[in-house]
């Protein structure tokens, strides 16, 4: 044995000899996507056998990101050190010389450089306590763990400050890389890194950061002490550059801080966390004053919206000017338009997640803000020193707007309330437990005249808790509640007065494990399962002299449950894979009574030949199928990738209504023995591209979805109280296709966004349905078919407290019916419409000012206060909403309807203490 390896070596050796003084022909191949400039060496030198040397100060600034094929060393060299002052100088002998000067020509003598020589610092330290504090923590290479031949290990610890107090929210981010954590209320942090050499950065928010030179040979602890800092705000920058739009697997998601939001003018200057995310293409509103969102030519019912893991039903207050989240409670949100993680289900065309807050470790804080319409506060901190807290509250005081229309108008006494309450609550057993807690309440209550009030609320509360097996293996349990219900209360005739209600809950587990099995393979599984009990609708009379009699639809239940497994799966070093299955089973349930019609007879009263009644419990009508989730990733180059996607998805609840969007009286329904899950399938594809240094993030997506069993309506259709809906539905095929584009600049006191949207969502009626069809059965647009959307979102920093911000917006109006004419029909006079949505609203235009003022940045106040100022709708324009027609003097006359017809000024008081 001994003797072939003598000859290997002997014929490496021999090879290595041919080679010119700079070994220019050395090939390499590999993706170096943020890595630190001494990762990029450490992976080269284990590779080839160069030696690097060089002063780490120098090159601590310098990251790499780019795709190497079969590239020589200069080459790569050149491209990494192009634009700065730093050369090189490679020699015979395998070693590679560093400098800020003119690169050396001179070849040093064999005896100059030892082959054990260290080459970035003279000094190792094993990990042991906690490390100290200065220049001398910050130049020492500290070894953590022992010797392994894994390519990667966690190191976990705490940060702690001088006074060995813990330091929360720290961010924790291995330099020239994606790898980063944040400490939690215990100033732990845990992070999985390649075993090598590393330069970590530890960095407080607002404050100095710490720098360690670590040589992670092994999996160990890493504990890091602060130095206290006395900070006078002069001039503070913070900047993060990140290729994650390009390097990530998913496309068609669309993620936004808080901080982003803050900048954009909205309604009467409350920060809005959906608006913020109608401003990314592919996300449509059939006009304002709607918080009900389409999502790439899908319905509004198709969005899942989720709050710390519970669903909101209705997100929008007061006529749908105000989202239903209180933004100081909110630390960002995630919008999957393609693709969702494979853990979500039950919805056709998008998952909101919005990321609710546990507050922090450290100090009591707060926050709110008083505006014309609304006020806020929010509190948060520590309980104790495992457990943390935030609670807000929002509410309005809007009734003095009404109360200055002019006498006689009708809504001249109208009135309307709204509020949301918020609680999460966050515990650490220990290093492997932690559980949480979230309790969400809303309501709204308007009248436009003093004899009917419309209510809806929210409620929400779920338990959570995570368990960490081990470093690979951890699982998330979650069992909560959630509710919807509206009301509508009539008093206006004593003898028709009645209240009408409708209620639906869910009661709901979720399960899901993540298993990091190797650097090529992480695997989430698990299951969920969604008790759902409605009351579709009740009518009630009034006490005293009301004639109402009593009606109620039978309530619906249903049980949904599902298990999933996904892979994340990198192939190489440029291509990965996100695939994923999802097995869903539904069961309609008792008690009910099911009608049955004559087999291929439209169902009506007169077809029906039967009723079944079943008991609690039984299974009426099950439904059973997969949903799919592949989403690929090819990496061009290192500013460059092209994504495609495939999905399936299954929805069982759906929303019953005669509007284009969200509305309070929309009932929900089951999928029954007549009303079919709805089924969709997506295909996606996307090029991304990054410039000028991640400065500019550009991006093409085309995408094309085809659903079945949608829901429509036959004309004239009753909604309310039906307790035959199957009478009046008809089930219709959609389809939707569109591209989306987006420029973004990410940095400089200039920042912003515009996207163009191009969509299309029609709609046709399934050919195997019996009777009418729309539009003879072709296809027709949706009532959220938009061909062309534009916008343009503007931020400049005027100075460091002042910042401007602009949005305009163009879409193509909404489609409607039109009367097109008048006939006489057994001596009375009918109206003809056109053929459904064969008409359009004028298209909409706005823009939009806004300026953000920052309070000072004295350390010792109070409060720390800003202010926002601006002007929605600044020139003024009548956009339509919608359309409807009126006999005047026996001539139908159109109108038109504008939610807000003028400019709208606003200004709001924000502060934190």
């Amino acid at each position: 044995m001994s003797r072939y390896v003598f000859i290997v070596i002997l014929l490496l050796f021999g090879f290595q000899m041919k080679l010119n003084a700079q070994d220019q022909s050395k090939r390499i191949s590999g993706t170096f996507l943020g890595y630190s400039f001494e990762r990029f060496v450490e992976r080269v030198e284990k590779e080839t056998g160069y030696q690097f040397y060089f002063d780490p100060s120098l090159l601590e600034d310098v990251n790499v990101s780019l795709v190497a094929e079969d590239n020589t060393i200069p080459q790569l060299l050149n491209s990494i050190f192009e634009g700065t002052n730093l050369k090189y100088s490679i020699f015979e002998d395998k070693k590679i010389f560093i400098t800020p000067e003119k690169a050396m020509r001179t070849r040093f003598p064999n005896a100059f450089l030892k082959a054990d020589e260290v080459k970035r610092d003279t000094s190792e330290h094993n990990q042991e306590e906690t490390y100290g504090i200065g220049a001398f923590a910050q130049n020492t290479v500290w070894k953590v763990g022992s010797q392994t031949d894994a390519e990667v290990a966690e190191i976990s610890g705490k940060v702690l400050s001088e006074e060995n107090l813990p330091v929360i929210g720290v961010t924790v981010s291995v330099r020239g890389s994606d790898l980063r954590t944040i400490t939690d209320e215990n100033g732990k942090y845990a992070l999985i890194v390649p075993t090598g050499r590393h330069v970590i950065d530890f960095n407080k928010f607002g404050g100095d950061g710490e720098r360690r030179n670590v040589d992670v040979q092994g999996p160990g602890s890493f504990n890091v002490q602060f130095e206290e800092d006395y900070i006078t705000l002069n001039e503070y920058t913070v900047t993060y550059k990140d290729t994650e739009n390009v390097s990530k697997v998913s496309s068609g998601t669309v993620s936004m801080q808080m901080n982003t939001m803050k900048k954009l003018p909205a309604v009467l200057g409350e920060v809005d966390v959906i608006r913020s995310v109608m401003t990314m293409p592919g996300v449509q509103s059939v006009g304002e004053a709607s918080v009900g969102f389409n999502v790439r030519g899908g319905a509004a019912d198709q969005n899942l919206i989720m709050f710390n893991d519970a669903t909101i039903y209705n997100p929008s207050h007061l006529f749908g000017m105000f989202s239903a989240f209180n933004s100081d409670l909110v630390e960002g949100v995630e919008l999957y338009k393609a693709g969702a993680p494979i853990e979500y289900g039950g919805r056709l065309s998008s998952v909101l997640d919005v990321k609710g807050k546990y507050g922090n470790s450290e100090k009591i804080k707060g926050s709110g803000g008083i505006g014309l319409l609304t006020s806020r506060l929010a509190i948060d901190g520590p309980l104790n020193d495992k457990t943390t807290f935030a609670v807000g509250a929002r509410t309005t005081y809007s009734d003095w707007i009404l109360n200055l229309l002019e006498e006689g108008t009708e809504f001249k006494n109208g009135a309307a309330s709204f509020y949301d309450l918020n609680l999460s609550v966050k515990h650490t057993l220990n290093d492997k437990n932690e559980i949480r807690l979230n309790a969400y309440s809303s309501g709204d209550e308007f009248r436009f005249t003093a004899d009917t009030t419309f209510s809806y609320q929210n409620r929400n509360f779920n338990i959570g808790w995570n368990h960490q097996f081990n470093d690979d293996f951890s699982g998330d349990l979650v069992v909560g509640y959630d509710a919807y219900e509206f009301g509508i209360e009539s008093n206006s005739d004593p003898s028709n007065a009645y209240d009408f209600g409708f209620g639906m809950s869910q009661f709901h587990l979720r399960n899901n494990f993540g298993y990091d099995l190797n650097n090529k393979h992480f695997l989430k599984f698990g299951l969920s399962s969604i008790l759902y009990d409605l009351s579709p609708g009740s009518l009630e009379p009034q006490a005293g002299e009301s004639l109402v009699l009593p009606d109620r639809v039978q309530s619906e239940r249903a049980l949904e449950t599902s298990i999933f497994i996904g892979d994340e799966w990198e192939i190489s070093n440029k291509f990965s894979v996100d695939a994923g299955l999802r097995y869903v089973f539904y069961q309609f349930l008792g008690p009910n009574t099911v009608s049955e019609y004559q087999e291929g007879v439209l169902p009506t009263e007169g077809s029906e030949i039967r009723t079944t009644s079943y008991g609690s419990g039984e299974i009426i009508q099950p439904y059973h199928g997969p949903e799919f989730r592949v989403n690929a990733r090819y990496l061009v180059n290192n500013t460059t990738s092209i994504k495609a996607g495939i999905n399936t998805s299954r929805q069982h609840i759906h929303m019953l209504t005669n509007t284009s969007s969200i509305s309070p009286t929309d009932t929900w329904k089951l999928s029954d023995r007549f009303v079919r899950p709805q089924l969709g399938q997506q295909y996606s594809l996307g090029i991304f591209k990054n410039m000028r240094k991640n400065l500019i993030e550009t991006s093409l997506e085309v995408y094309y979805r085809d659903m079945s069993n949608l829901l429509d309506y036959r004309s004239g259709a009753t909604l309310i109280l039906n307790k035959n809906i199957e009478r009046e539905i008809l089930r219709s095929q959609g389809r939707s296709y569109g591209a989306e584009v987006m420029l973004k600049k990410t940095e400089g006191r200039l920042n912003g966004w515009v996207t163009y949207t191009y969509s299309r969502s029609q709609l046709r009626t399934d050919p195997g349905e019996i009777g009418q069809k729309i539009n003879n059965g072709n296809f027709y647009s949706s009532n959220f078919d938009q061909p062309h959307d534009v916008l343009l979102f503007l931020n400049y920093e005027l100075t460091k407290r002042i910042s401007p911000s602009l949005n305009a917006n163009y879409s193509t109006g909404r489609p409607i019916t039109l009367p097109v004419a008048k006939f006489e029909y057994q001596g009375s006079e009918r109206v003809f419409f056109s053929e459904r949505n064969a008409h359009r609203v004028p298209d909409f235009f706005r823009i939009d000012l806004a300026v953000n003022v920052e309070g000072s940045h004295k350390l010792k106040k109070l409060a720390h206060a800003s202010w926002s100022f601006g002007v929605y709708n600044v020139l003024g324009r009548s956009n339509p909403y919608s359309a409807y027609f009126t006999p005047v003097n026996g001539v139908l006359q159109g109108y038109q309807l504008s939610i807000f017809a003028r400019p709208i000024p606003f200004v709001t008081y924000n502060f934190k203490f």
